[in-house]
Parts: structure tokens; sequence; C-alpha cells
């Protein structure tokens, strides 16, 4: 390796480390989130036409892949006997209509807005520990599909905060301003997991070699049962198999990787989708389901096929995910030409040594839902990051941002 390229390495090794220290959830995070999911699940209680209702979180906070600022989505299950209820899009602006004026009255909860006309229609607020939330109606499918990014994430979970960091700060992580949407961002990491060399993830079809969203009729405990037991099984059988080879990329190297990934994705939006499910880019003109093309990039949704996760993202916005990709890729290679200007900053991160290699030792790959749930007596069983101490380098990490992705001004910290 050329010593230009190990300074690269190095410079974004540190980088990275420092980061994610900063961003990763603590466990105050975590606290501050389920304290907000009872306090909403307080305030249905209240509510009679939400009767018997239950308050599930979904989302990157189910699924395990939120930052410390990360919005909490929070889908609101009506009882329908044993089976699982799907009210029509009117009742369901309805019942939120319901929700918004009690929320107004608890007085705890900021800037409520009730999105009726939506696709899915849906409640935003704010809270005073700075967490926003959406909140929908009977949203199973959005529930399922975070916990089998959990598991997913439980095979490998290299990178993907950081990902999503570096799409924030270029605003090219906003579905209403046309760009991509958190889920097709993770969705394109997953993708290129998969099309690396050897593979880190399979193609999503052998774990779940169904369309998730239409098996989940009937009654709710079979139907969410069904698929836990058939995702345990090649979840399993994937993290066992002994003749797969090993990627031991750094996340340094996935994240230089992955730029180059999502340029050539979008270069070639025009002409091929992507599909996680089948673990591969496919010609438009060949996918009847995927017909007629209207979207500036496609990446088809791995549990609710043939829908298209990246819908918002506009042409315009292709062109701007293209220059954030340009920017980026010219400071990291250019690295080494500044390093001693960031020396002060460099250290030994050991948090690298720990996120990179997948964990052979972890329990049975699929835990019940439950486990996933809000827990009745706190969150006392939350299993959280580690807290970074109050001197950990904020503004070492902000100057690391500054470097690595450009101005942080849409950056809180």
């Amino acid at each position: 390796m050329a010593t230009s390229e190990i300074n690269t390495v190095r410079f974004l090794d540190t980088a990275i480390g420092d980061i994610l220290c900063v961003i990763n959830p603590s466990k105050d995070d975590w606290s501050a989130r389920f304290f907000v999911i009872k306090e909403i699940q307080d305030v249905v209680r209240s509510v009679e036409s939400l009767r018997g209702a239950l308050v599930q979180p979904y989302g990157s906070f189910v699924s395990n892949l939120f930052s410390k600022e990360g919005d909490l989505d929070i889908s609101i299950d009506l009882q329908h006997g044993s089976f699982i209820s799907s009210p029509g899009k009117k009742q369901k602006q309805s019942l939120l209509k319901d929700l918004s004026t009690a929320l107004r009255k608890k007085g705890q909860f900021l800037r409520v807005q009730c999105i009726p006309n939506a696709r899915v229609p849906i409640l935003k607020l704010d809270t005073v520990f700075n967490i926003s939330c959406d909140i929908s109606v009977c949203n199973l499918s959005g529930e399922m599909k975070s916990i089998m990014l959990y598991w997913i994430n439980e095979i490998d979970g290299r990178f993907r905060d950081l990902v999503k960091e570096w799409a924030k700060t270029h605003q090219i992580n906003d579905s209403r301003n046309g760009s991509f949407n958190s889920y097709s961002l993770t969705l394109l990491v997953i993708f290129h997991l998969q099309t690396l060399e050897p593979a880190i993830l399979p193609p999503l079809k052998e774990i779940y070699p169904g369309n998730m969203s239409e098996t989940l009729t009937g009654e709710r405990n079979v139907a969410v049962k069904n698929v836990e037991d058939i995702c345990a099984v090649n979840i399993k059988r994937i993290k066992m198999d002994k003749s797969r080879w090993t990627n031991r990329s750094s996340l340094s190297h996935l994240f230089i990787s992955f730029l180059a990934k999502l340029s050539e994705i979008c270069c070639e939006a025009s002409t091929k989708g992507i599909s996680p499910f089948a673990g591969q880019s496919e010609d438009i003109s060949s996918n009847t389901s995927w017909q007629p093309k209207t979207y500036a990039v496609f990446v088809e949704d791995p549990f609710e096929q043939p829908a298209n996760t990246a819908r918002t993202v506009n042409s315009k916005q292709l062109e701007k995910i293209l220059e954030a990709i340009k920017s980026t890729q010219a400071v990291v290679l250019s690295a080494n030409h500044h390093r001693d200007d960031n020396k002060a900053t460099v250290t030994t991160s050991s948090f690298l040594s720990v996120s990179v290699a997948p964990n052979h030792n972890e329990k049975e790959a699929v835990p019940r839902r439950r486990r996933m749930m809000m827990p009745q007596n706190g969150s006392k069983n939350v299993k959280a990051a580690a807290a970074p101490s109050a001197n950990t380098g904020v503004a070492k990490t902000k100057r690391w941002l500054k470097v690595l992705f450009g101005p942080t001004n849409q950056t809180r910290y």
C-alpha cells in the first residue's frame, strides 16, 4: 500500500472513530426515548376513541440504527381481537386528530402538527428532550421492517451511522426536500454490503424469501411469529456458514467504496434499479413490476415489493448527491496533505477495533419481538452504547466533520 493511501486510511479511521463517539446514543438518549414513549402511551389511554390501543415504537430506534439526534417513530396499534387491524385512511385521520387534541392539552409536547393528507397520515411533534416524533396508526408493516433491519444489523453492523451523518451534513437525507429518506439510505448501505467481493451481507431473499407485507394478514401473533421463525432459521444458517468468505474491510475502506457505489447508482439511475431483495441492480426495462418508470432513482423495498423507497428523490437532488460525493472523495484522497494541521485531533481509536469485526459470540440472532418493545419497568434492560464522557472531543469532531464532510451548520451537537 502506498504511503499516501496509508495516510488517507489513518486519517479517515481517526475521523470515523471521533465522529461515532459523539453521534452514537448514550444511556440517557435511550432513557429519554423510553420516557417519551411512556408519556405518549399515557395520553393515548386518555383518548376515548383509542381505548385499548398500544403505543409501539418502530424505525431506527427499534432497529438500533439511530444516532443521538434520531427521530422517534411511533405506531398507535388498535386492538381488533386477535386479528391485524387495518383501518381506512379516514379513520386514521380522525384518530390522529383526536390524539393531537389530547397531546396539546397535555402541554408537554411542542409543535404538535397533524398531517392528515399525507400518503400515510401522520402526527408530528417535538419534545422537551429535543426528540422529534412521527406518529402513525396501525403501521405493523413499519414495525416489522424495523425489526428485520435490527436482525440484519446483528449479522454485520458496520458504518451505517457514518453514512447517515454524511448524508445529513450534505442535506441529502431529507425526503421533504427531494432527497433520500433514512430508510432508502439504509437500504443503499445494505446493497453496498451485498455487492462487495466478498459480500458482507446476503441478498435479503435469503433471510425472508417472500413479500413480507403480503403475509401480514389474519391473526397478528401467528403472522408475526411465522416471519420471526423463518428469519431466525435463515439468519442462524447464514451466520454459521463456514464456507462464506469473510470481508474484513475497515470502516474507512467501506465508506470510501460506498461513495463510489453511490456515485455509480446515481449515474445509472435512468436505466437501472436497486433490489436489496435480490442483492443486485436490475434493468428497469426488463422488470415489469417497476414500470412505467417515473422516478429519478429506484430503490425497491425488499419487504414491500415493488414499492420504491426513493420515490421522493428528484433529478436536481441526484445532481446534488453526485456533487457531495465528488467533494467528499476529493477531501478524503487529499487528507494526507493536511494531516499535520489536524495532528492535535489524531487519536488511536480503540472503538473501531471493536466495531469492525462481527461478534460471533452474541446471543440468538432473532430475539423475540417483545424484547424490542418498551419494557414495563422503564429502561433498565436497554442495551445502550457507552456514553461519551463530558470531555469527549465534541470540538474535535466538529473539526473532523468540517474537514471530512464540509460545512456542518446543519448538524447540531
